[in-house]
């Protein structure tokens, strides 16, 4: 087995090439390879969600993806969901209802909840807690969270 691999991946709209372990996990590459903080490790099983990333467009746990998988793939870290100049919908919902505590799930919230708005731009309370069941929050109850992404739809409705 080789030592290390070259992957190239578009990141954050950006194509960018790195040399990986053939096993290393995806999580790993894009923190220490990519140098992308934002993407937190919480549970390393896919039990948590704080590593959830958009790659090729649907919402993955990076810790449980092999970063081969990735080769010539389109990925979006949390980095990647701001608009130049701007926050995205999602984030500057979050802002707006204090949804964020310690902020450690926060990346992989934002992330689950924009491809949940992609798949569903007008969702419901139920479909948002359903979308979001895969992320943990050991900090709130979940509500400032949900009234969060429902603005975001509300608001990406309206053309803002």
């Amino acid at each position: 087995m080789p030592e290390s691999i070259q992957l190239t991946l578009t990141v954050n709209g950006r194509e960018r090439t790195v040399l990986a372990h053939p096993l290393a996990r995806l999580l790993d590459v894009i923190r220490e390879q990519l140098e992308l903080a934002g993407t937190k490790e919480g549970c390393g099983e896919g039990e948590c969600g704080a590593c959830a990333v958009l790659l090729d467009g649907r919402v993955v746990n990076s810790c449980l993806v092999p970063a081969s998988q990735a080769q010539g793939a389109d990925l979006v870290t949390v980095e990647g969901l701001a608009r130049p100049g701007a926050l995205s919908p999602v984030q500057a919902a979050f802002l707006e209802h204090n949804a964020a505590q310690c902020g450690f799930c926060t990346p992989g919230m934002l992330v689950s909840a924009t491809d949940l708005l992609n798949r569903c731009p007008n969702p419901r309370d139920g479909e948002v807690r359903a979308g979001l069941a895969g992320n943990l929050c050991r900090c709130t109850g979940y509500v400032k969270i949900v009234d969060a992404v429902l603005s975001a739809a509300a608001a990406v409705e309206a053309g803002q």
